[in-house]
């Protein structure tokens, strides 16, 4: 077989503990079978289990015919390394030895057919003597066959972690010094949804995929629904939980209940998403009223990409780090005081902002941390930032990329299945199921991906496995607050120094965020507060900050850079816009050489504005010297513009207007004008014109009158 082949990662395990459902795994690059994994059950051995079996079809993905494709189960050797689970998670080759003898799969699978694949092995006898001790086993489906113009080959792969409690028909063992565990859930969006959501107006989504989200079979639906039904019925596993909370999404969804518009090509239309918007904030309210709560940024933005947008100013730190007044507005409970879980490790910078903002505890990736926190926490070195590590084995499993330094780069697949699966066995690991040694920790802090992405019933069965280990006595539940109480255990720094590069903000969206930023602190230095609207400047140039944040999101990695910055476009174009110049509906005539020129400015804002007028396009005009004209809040009249006519005769002029910082405010107007009276210059030209022509005919006149009195004198 080729050694390459047990890169190929992927499974997708469904929902009940049987998994029965149809989930999608992963071919590697240069695979020529897609194996399409429906079930796997058991998804943990204990002494009840009598067979495993896997259920799924095999697709042809390749441009050749493949005969006598064949399947077969494989199992490697308990892992008793963080190594050793690391390179099963992320592809690398494991010895393996056959469970199963291979399977016809089908005669020939022509390109792009599929066929049925489902194996069972009984875990009895030799079988079952493979999984007699407790451990944490790699467990390989590994497919076969021949493809035109070759030989017989390994083809297809899909790897997996498999815990086993205990071993087949064996008596269960007691288990002491367990360590505990505490299990965040984050709910937090794919990506920021807003498009708009200017001072006063109700608020605009990019599309409506936020509504599906929320509903029905939706991702954020499905963390909710499977969170609620599993706590209800496992005290312990409630205890351990504690809910990550995006206030970005909260104000969102919030929003999206009192009406909200879709924005599209052609226009906005009414967004369809109303009442599920509502019964999924009563499900939220009722699933963590009471219960442990965090925040996570605003919109989950990259702290490091914001001190990058305004360099030497953390104010965009600071707010994206105060949503905890959002988180209880709206989901009615007050998170912990002082606790943020950004993505990434915080750099210097970073945490003396959190610092000033009132940030005591940080939950990270435990791998960044020098020395390395075992699940006790850390106090950074001139710093009252607490750092509470969590497990980066788990993490990473749950994640499907790989994360054991040294081992092989090829990532693993981020596919739902192999997120749960692979999850569970990291996290029987690392409570030392089947290990000797001083491998496991007192404390494991488990954190899912972020935008974790299963069913519901994905989402319940790796909930219920969880629950069974705490019942199990594999792990203990404590919760964060508990875990929090305890004095850190070590003084210490951020290990890396900084952010990882290949994780960071783009640098182009950095880039564009930092220009939009300045402009909008150009409108806010123009505004003055209203007496009777009494609205602040900063409330009607804050949609902007927040857009910064939700540009800096990390969900954006990877995506267009124009897509993250379209929100901060289209808030600062809603703002800019409401201070126009009407275009007028005929042509202007002046009746002078210096009338002056009417335009007509609405101020549609609930604050006043200094702006200034620009002319363009101007060749046959001359306009004053830049002035700052005020403009009320709420209001529109004409302004008379003093300029003055060059030349007579009809030509055009664009007029804009702009902040005193050069921000422009709504779109240049034309202006078609006539003028019948020359201006000064123009008349002072003519007569300069005038009377150098005088003096050259006066000139020539003289001379030829020279000339003939000089014919004259000779004829004499």
């Amino acid at each position: 077989m080729k050694r390459f082949a047990a890169a190929f990662l992927s499974v997708l395990f469904l929902a009940v503990p049987a998994l029965a459902g149809a989930t999608v795994a992963q071919a590697q690059e240069g695979a020529r079978l897609r194996i399409d994994l429906a079930g796997l059950s058991p998804r943990v051995i204990t002494q009840s289990s009598t067979a495993l079996t896997v259920t799924g079809t095999v697709t042809n993905t390749g441009d050749r015919r493949i005969t006598k494709p064949q399947v077969r189960l494989q199992v490697g050797d308990r892992a008793t390394t963080e190594r050793g689970v690391g390179d099963v998670l992320s592809g690398a080759v494991v010895k393996d030895t056959p469970l199963t003898d291979f399977t016809p799969v089908a005669d020939v699978l022509e390109p792009g057919q599929s066929a049925p694949l489902n194996v069972t092995v009984p875990l009895t006898g030799p079988r079952a003597e493979r999984f007699a001790r407790p451990g944490v086993y790699p467990l390989l489906v590994n497919v076969n066959g021949t493809p035109e113009f070759g030989g017989a080959a390994r083809l297809g792969a899909v790897s997996m972690l498999m815990p086993v409690l205990t071993g087949p028909g064996k008596q269960a063992t007691n288990r002491s010094g367990a360590p505990s565990m505490t299990l965040l859930w984050p709910l937090t969006g794919n990506v920021p949804h807003v498009y708009a959501a200017p001072y006063g107006n109700p608020v605009v989504l990019a599309d409506d995929r936020l509504a599906d989200e929320i509903s029905g079979d939706g991702r954020l639906n499905a963390l909710v629904t499977s969170a609620a039904s599993t706590a209800r019925s496992n005290a312990n596993l409630a205890k351990s939980m504690c809910f990550a909370l995006d206030p970005d999404l909260l104000a969102t969804v919030d929003a999206m209940t009192r009406g909200y518009l879709v924005h599209t090509d052609t226009g906005n239309v009414d967004g369809k998403g109303v009442e599920a918007a509502k019964a999924w904030l009563t499900e939220l309210r009722a699933l963590v009223g009471g219960r442990c709560v965090v925040a996570l940024p605003f919109a989950d933005a990259d702290l490091d990409a914001l001190t990058r947008i305004r360099p030497g100013d953390t104010s965009l730190v600071t707010r994206a780090a105060a949503g905890a007044a959002t988180v209880q507005q709206v989901a009615g409970v007050t998170p912990q005081t002082g606790v943020l879980w950004p993505d990434g490790t915080p750099s210097a910078a970073v945490l003396t902002a959190l610092s000033d903002a009132g940030v005591r505890t940080v939950l990270t990736d435990a791998g960044k941390l020098a020395p390395a926190a075992a699940g006790g926490g850390l106090t950074v070195q001139g710093s009252s930032v607490r750092l509470q590590p969590t497990d980066s084995l788990i993490s990473a499993a749950l994640a499907g990329v790989p994360t054991v330094p040294g081992s092989v780069t090829v990532p693993a697949s981020t596919e739902r299945a192999v997120a749960s699966q692979n999850g569970l066995g990291a996290l029987a690991f690392r409570a030392g199921l089947g290990v000797t040694g001083g491998q496991r920790p007192d404390h494991l802090l488990v954190a899912p991906p972020r935008r974790w992405d299963a069913s519901a019933g994905e989402f319940t069965a790796y909930l219920q496995q969880v629950g069974d280990f705490l019942n199990a006595g594999l792990v203990t539940a404590t919760g964060l607050t508990a875990l929090l109480a305890a004095a850190p255990e070590a003084s210490g720094a951020v290990g890396d120094g900084g952010p990882d590069p290949a994780r960071s903000i783009d640098a182009a969206v950095v880039s564009t965020l930092a220009d939009l930023d300045d402009k909008a602190t150009g409108l806010a230095s123009a505004m003055q507060l209203d007496p009777t609207k009494r609205v602040k400047p900063d409330d009607v140039v804050e949609p902007v900050r927040l857009a910064e944040l939700r540009g800096a999101s990390t969900a954006w990695r990877g995506l267009p850079a124009d897509a993250a910055t379209t929100n901060a476009q289209a808030e600062l174009a809603a703002i800019s816009g409401r201070v126009t110049v009407s275009q007028p509906k005929q042509t202007i005539a002046l009746a002078s050489g210096n009338s002056p020129l009417p335009v007509y400015v609405s101020n549609d804002l609930p604050v006043g504005i200094n702006a200034r007028f620009s002319l363009d396009n101007n060749t046959g005009l001359r306009p004053e010297e830049a002035k700052d004209w005020f403009f009320p809040a709420s209001g529109g009249k004409n302004y008379f513009l003093p300029v003055e006519a060059l030349r007579a005769g009809r030509f055009s002029v664009d007029v804009s207007l702009s902040t005193p910082t050069g921000t422009q405010l709504g779109s240049p107007a034309r202006f078609e004008l006539t003028s019948t009276e020359y201006g000064a210059i123009t008349i002072i030209a003519t007569v300069a014109a005038g009377v150098a022509l005088l003096l050259l005919a006066s000139r020539r006149i003289y001379r030829r009158v020279k000339d003939a009195r000089a014919g004259r004198d000779v004829v004499a």
